[in-house]
């Protein structure tokens, strides 16, 4: 075989230019760039180099042949063509990988078992040897990329791919992989900053990638330098006595490397089922003198390493696949903006995003950014240098006022050195006066953020006012006043709850994602409340049993008051919270009006009617659903106000349940969903076809002299005209309305009705 060779060197997409650059540095000549790939030149020395000490190549491919071809024929008698001897035993095992398409082949496996017939029929024995198939451990994976008409004919030198190193047998929900972290890494300039003694904080380690991958390129350790298998180790081409040199001289540099006082390296993760898995990987990468991780929450990040080290904050925040989620990271990225800002000056920074919309709301500038890919996914990496003229604030400062504040930090951060003492004529020593320390500023809002915190302030300040004379504890402050800034916002004491209303078609989703984060922006300084106490949703249309369905799993309930009751209410896990705070003034009606009366509750929900009901002294309370879950929910509010006797909960469709029925109330209150197909009723409920037969089924059982209520949100609802020909009937809904929701008068509809 000749002494040079061409390679192709694969990689993830985005990195070719990072791979180039450490190709050439490790041997290869005559380099060039291509998709996801760099091809050049190389001995056999520099491929096992390639192979130990890339951290960016997925694979080496060490090529063996290129050929024209028109067709599966072609295909076929190119790779026979190649003395197979040379390469494997005949009763070796083989896997074959095709890419590309054309000269008659469009599907890749078919392109695949013509190379491996060759391949065996090339090395079949007289006595019937042939090499066998082996996907995952094979003595040799062959690849053959079609390009164009060419086929290009390769060995796999590495075998499974580089940026396996090892070490990560352990990992997060959504981890990056090793080669990826080490360009992001490179080119955060890590380094630099590790040749200069610098430390590096990961705040959202996950399982510790980022941190392995930047303790051995600190280190001076191969990235493969623990890997046990390679493509090369039964090819019949391996030079065991040179791979032996090169894996020698870098196990002494390994070893020196580590030797060296060791960097200042720290992990920190919320997530404590992600801490043991993270220090397994470390330990396994033979960094654990290196690298500590510890349980931390971004909202009190803080490097602390000695001496007043500085060096590179580096992270991976989640992004979300949907707005939704990125929503709900809004203040993720904001307090780690928050961290940066107060925690790390004069360290720099890079930040790895899917989302760079989110990046954008940390307020800090980025005076570099990088396009990378996660997989098919693309992504940005943002380059900060945490300086206060890096700061994005509400006021433009002058170019004097930036040095100040700039000379400012380097005396703070500055160590401490003896000064000559003064003294008073008292002879007692002058104590110097406190250096005010750097103010960190808020980011500021867009001017459409601004907009609409003067809106929410405006609102609370008029309803904070009416809640507190009337000792309501829940109120709506916002609901779409401002169209383009489409959500419902509540307030539950000292939580918001916020409900975004999906944008139409017609807006550009872009301006509608910029939008929501200025809104969301804004909430927490607009209501004052802390970031973690904001809940956010999304609000659509919905279809089926949706509306029902859990959005989260954290079981977390908290106790509201309301009319002298208290409440339960879940702000995460369904997309209503358990009170329809529309509804109040109904409620508390029928608390005014329960005292000595049987009141039944249809379609109760979670009884909050029922435990009114309670307060104002009703004889017994029934509460009919459909949901045992609402049921139970139901229970724990009557329980909480000490009312679980005299109170039924009872499960059944309730059109099924008032034909049963043969009992008498004296007060009914029914507020229906707009439709309901629930698997364990018979057929479809449809509140516009079937609120005739649902309100003569209640008034069969409403009592002489008694009331009934019935309610809607169904925007387009129409009372049958024939029903106030059988019952006194009176719409109520200007009087069920309450000033939070005044700006919405449709929100629902209801009706006082009576026996004539």
């Amino acid at each position: 075989m000749s002494d040079r060779f061409e390679l192709f060197l694969t990689c993830p997409k985005g990195l070719e230019g990072l791979l180039i650059e450490e190709a050439v540095g490790l041997g290869l000549e005559e380099a060039r760039e291509h998709t996801s790939a760099v091809r050049g030149m190389a001995d056999m020395e520099t491929a096992y180099r390639l192979c130990l000490w890339s951290r960016l190549a997925n694979r080496v491919l060490l090529v063996l042949k290129r050929f024209p071809m028109k067709d599966a024929e072609d295909l076929y008698h190119g790779v026979l063509d190649v003395d197979w001897q040379d390469h494997m035993l005949a009763d070796g095992t083989l896997a074959v990988e095709f890419s590309g398409h054309g000269s008659g082949i469009d599907n890749t496996h078919f392109g695949a078992l013509k190379v491996k017939d060759a391949i065996v029929d090339k090395l079949r024995t007289p006595t019937g040897e042939r090499p066998s198939i082996d996907k995952l451990n094979p003595d040799l994976r062959i690849h053959l990329r079609l390009d164009r008409g060419e086929a290009i004919l390769s060995l796999d030198l590495s075998g499974h791919s580089l940026h396996q190193r090892g070490y990560r047998l352990q990992q997060g929900a959504a981890p990056l992989k090793e080669n990826l972290a080490a360009a992001i890494l490179i080119r955060a300039g890590w380094p630099r900053i590790a040749a200069e003694g610098g430390a590096l904080a990961d705040p959202m380690c996950g399982v510790g990638t980022f941190l392995v991958e930047a303790g051995m390129i600190a280190a001076d350790m191969a990235p493969n330098l623990r890997r046990q298998q390679w493509g090369f180790t039964a090819w019949l081409g391996h030079v065991p006595a040179l791979w032996k040199k090169l894996h020698e001289e870098a196990t002494e540099r390994a070893a020196a490397g580590l030797a060296k006082p060791p960097l200042w390296i720290r992990g920190y993760e919320a997530d404590p089922r992600l801490i043991q898995p993270g220090r397994n990987n470390v330990e396994r990468a033979g960094l654990s003198e290196w690298i500590k991780i510890y349980q931390g929450e971004v909202a009190t990040f803080e490097p602390r390493p000695d001496q007043n080290q500085k060096g590179l904050v580096i992270c991976n925040p989640p992004y979300g696949e949907r707005l939704g989620d990125e929503a709900s990271l809004l203040y993720l990225y904001q307090n780690l903006g928050e961290r940066l800002r107060q925690a790390c000056l004069n360290w720099e920074a890079a930040v790895f995003t899917g989302a760079p919309d989110l990046g954008k709301r940390m307020g800090i500038r980025s005076h570099k950014q990088y396009s990378f890919w996660n997989g098919a996914l693309p992504c940005k990496l943002l380059l900060i240098k945490v300086l206060p003229d890096q700061f994005v604030t509400g006021e433009r400062r002058t170019p004097e006022q930036r040095q100040a504040e700039r000379e400012q930090a380097e005396y703070d951060q500055a160590p401490e050195v003896p000064q000559e003492r003064q003294y008073n004529k008292n002879g007692n020593p002058i104590k110097p006066a406190p250096v005010p320390a750097p103010v960190v500023e808020q980011a500021r809002l867009s001017e459409g953020g601004q907009m609409f915190a003067n809106r929410l302030q405006k609102n609370l300040k008029l309803l904070s006012k009416w809640a507190k004379r009337e000792g309501v504890d829940c109120y709506r402050v916002y609901d779409a006043d401002m169209p383009e800034y489409s959500m419902a916002i509540d307030l539950y004491h000292d939580w918001v709850h916020v409900q975004e209303y999906v944008a139409p078609k017609s807006i550009d989703p872009e301006k509608a994602s910029a939008r929501l984060f200025d809104a969301l922006a804004a909430i927490p300084q607009a209501l004052n409340v802390d970031k973690s106490r904001v809940v956010i949703k999304r609000r659509e249309r919905q279809s089926g049993t949706k509306q029902y369905e859990r959005q989260s799993t954290q079981g977390k309930f908290t106790e509201v008051n309301e009319g002298g009751v208290k409440l339960l209410v879940n702000l995460t896990d369904y997309l209503d919270t358990g009170l329809f705070l529309d509804h109040r003034p109904m409620r508390l009606r029928i608390q005014k009006e329960a005292a000595g009366k049987r009141f039944l509750n249809l379609f109760c929900y979670t009884a909050t009617a029922s435990v009114h009901a309670a307060k104002g002294g009703a004889r017994s309370t029934t509460s009919v659903d459909l949901s045992k879950t609402y049921l139970d929910w139901a229970r724990r509010n009557l329980s909480l106000n000490g009312f679980s006797d005299k109170n039924r909960l009872e499960q059944g469709d309730v059109m099924a349940w008032l034909e049963a029925s043969r009992d008498e109330y004296d007060l009914i209150f029914i507020d229906p969903p707009t439709f309901s197909n629930s698997k364990r009723m018979e057929g479809v409920f449809d509140v516009q076809r079937d609120h005739v037969q649902l309100l003569d089924l209640a008034m069969a059982r409403l009592a002489p002299g008694g009331v009934l209520y019935f309610s809607n949100n169904f925007r387009k609802f129409q009372l049958e005209d024939n029903l106030a020909e059988r019952y006194a009937v009176e719409e109520i809904t200007a009087k069920t309305i309450d000033p939070d929701f005044a700006r919405n008068g449709k929100i629902h509809r209801a009706w006082k009705i009576m026996a004539r």
